[in-house]
């Protein structure tokens, strides 16, 4: 299979690496591609607007499915030139590409199909744009209608500067015709997050929360970029309300699309901005996010290609999308002077070291090679990404990465994921461990693994299923556990003891099995139902009992400990107490 992948930066990169892990794709080109994409794709110099030498470059290398990453090439019509010619290629067509294309047609249609977002008005006429800033005051956005790479919406915190942003769009034409209408609209207040998701048409598949960094600086000052940082998944988005932006938003904005004869396929990208319990959509956008992409690819666990064809084929109901519950956070290292002018060409080094780091990608987004070294080629350079065990292992990774790299004049926020680590203080910390029995009196063995747990300080959940009573009920533990945080599955179970066995079979998360005497062989028949498993369906089978359970959850800390050093140094302090106690038992013995 051969696939293109059009566009440049570091979500093209990232896409073109969770592609590359398809064992039927054989071929990745991507245009035009660059340093760390060459890498592992054939970089093809053809821009990603030109939309016509593009298709004609598919066709004659046979192009099995092109991905398209940029929204200039969406809105370009590329999705239709590649459809009218026969060739498979995903995203939405020009007609759907006006949700990013033009924020007036998405204020009108947010309006429209009752999706909630901020009061606005459209001007064409810079004259009754300022004179309608001075009746609303400040503070107040305004918005190019058009594409303007991320960074053309102004928040303005005076008239002035409202009024100044009108002259700069719409009579210096900073963003081009991209300025020709503005809109000015409230501005509201809360936190940001994004809600993106895969959808054919009619089903809506989302991918997990994310929070993008727009501002330049730390403290979320200075003007926007692109986005110096994400991270996944964004706390604020709580379950509640992620079932409101399905249902009245991404939904909502699915069947308003189809019944506007716009029908929409490809990626749905919601901004949002949430304020306790009020959620307003600030924009849309028709294609992977950037930053966004690299953290949430990282955590998808599927296989895209297969999600990308369902999408196209109108068959994303029968995807199960597979994501690791590990959190994930990218940092952006910049040209000095971005997002105003910069000077590109300096040498870029520590890449190799920034990428040893356990947990750590480091994705492309503005580099090229010059004169044989790596150097940088854009406002964006790089998106150091990283994965960990937490929210404060990922984000401590991610900034070890950074701290390796180095030309004149790099740039970086410092506070990349500090707004999830805050709320994550306030909220209820999730469970680590999932403790399931067969049957309510197993609780009195079961609790010697609560018990040890919550010693340690690792949180855990306990509750009762049967593999034999309620299998379904299993099956759902299983499933939902690893959203829930989970990281670690102790079943207890006596008698024929099939519980661990059936969660093993139905997750990838590792399964500790603890036999129980309920039966007058005295557990040995559980024994032998927990340990004796088929190749390829692990139990880590513990001693019959109440010893047993807290052995088991002993060696979930151990696990657990491999990312979290502040547990390491509990079970070093754990192991030394025993060691106390078995001194003292002598020393008593012995007087």
């Amino acid at each position: 299979m051969k696939v293109l992948v059009v566009g440049s930066g570091g979500r093209e990169h990232a896409l073109v690496w969770k592609i590359s892990q398809n064992n039927k794709v054989e071929k990745i080109y991507c245009a035009p591609g660059n340093a760390g994409i060459k890498k592992m794709a054939e970089c093809v110099d053809i821009s990603a607007t030109d939309v016509k030498a593009l298709a004609s470059f598919a066709a004659k290398e046979n192009v099995d499915l092109t991905i398209v990453g940029p929204e200039a090439s969406l809105v370009e019509g590329i999705v239709d030139l590649f459809e009218n010619k026969g060739m498979r290629i995903f995203g939405p067509t020009g007609k759907g590409a006006i949700l990013e294309g033009s924020k007036v047609f998405t204020k009108e249609f947010l309006k429209k199909y009752d999706i909630p977002t901020a009061r606005f008005k459209v001007f064409s006429d810079s004259r009754k744009a300022k004179k309608y800033i001075n009746k609303c005051g400040a503070p107040i956005v305004v918005k190019a209608d058009g594409l303007a790479a991320g960074k053309g919406v102004i928040v303005s915190s005076s008239v002035e500067e409202a009024k100044d942003a009108v002259d700069r769009i719409m009579e210096d034409k900073i963003f081009g015709s991209a300025g020709k209408r503005v809109v000015i609209e409230e501005c509201l207040t809360g936190e940001e997050a994004s809600f993106i998701a895969f959808t054919d048409g009619k089903t809506v598949l989302p991918l997990p929360t994310s929070q993008d960094h727009k501002p330049i600086f730390d403290n979320d000052e200075g003007p926007n970029t692109g986005g110096m940082g994400a991270y996944s998944p964004a706390p604020v988005v709580t379950p509640e309300i992620a079932e409101f932006v399905m249902e009245k938003v991404m939904l909502q904005t699915v069947r308003g699309m189809a019944a506007e004869g716009r029908p929409y396929k490809g990626m749905l990208y919601a901004g949002l901005m949430i304020s306790g319990d009020k959620i307003n959509v600030l924009e849309f956008n028709c294609r992977f996010g950037d930053p966004e992409a690299q953290p949430l690819l990282m955590r998808l666990k599927s296989d895209i290609v297969e999600i990308f064809e369902a999408c196209i084929d109108g068959t994303l109901d029968t995807i199960d999308m597979k994501i690791d519950p590990r959190p994930t956070v990218c940092v952006v290292v910049s040209s000095g002077g971005y997002p105003g002018s910069y000077e590109t060409g300096k040498q870029i080094r520590g890449i190799t070291k920034a990428a040893d780091v356990p947990g750590v990608e480091v994705f492309h987004a503005g580099t090229a090679i010059k004169n044989r070294r790596l150097v940088t080629a854009g406002g964006r350079v790089l998106g150091i990404t990283a994965v960990g065990s937490d929210l404060q292992t990922a984000i401590n990774r991610a900034y070890r990465g950074v701290k390796e790299i180095s030309w004149t004049g790099a740039f970086y926020r410092t506070d990349i994921g500090a707004k999830a680590l805050q709320r994550k203080n306030e909220v209820l910390v999730l469970p680590r461990v999932g403790i399931l029995m067969g049957s309510d009196s197993d609780l009195p063995v079961m609790k010697a693994a609560s018990d040890f747990l919550k010693d340690l300080g690792v949180s855990c959940e306990m509750t009762v299923a049967s593999a034999h009573r309620t299998p379904d009920r299993v099956m759902e533990y299983t499933r939902t556990a690893p959203e829930r945080g989970i990281k670690i599955i102790i079943a207890g179970a006596g008698m024929a003891a099939h519980l661990a066995g059936v969660i093993a079979s139905h997750t990838d998360l590792p399964v500790i099995g603890v036999p129980l005497d309920a039966s007058p062989l005295g557990g040995m028949d559980a024994l032998l139902a927990t340990v004796q498993m088929p190749p390829g369906i692990p139990v880590a089978t513990m001693g019959i009992g109440k010893a047993g359970a807290k052995n088991a959850a002993v060696l979930a800390c151990r696990i657990l400990a491999l990312e979290d050093d502040a547990l390491a140094k509990r079970l070093v302090d754990f192991r030394k107490k025993m060691v106390r106690e078995v001194h003292e038992k002598a020393r008593s013995i012995s007087s």
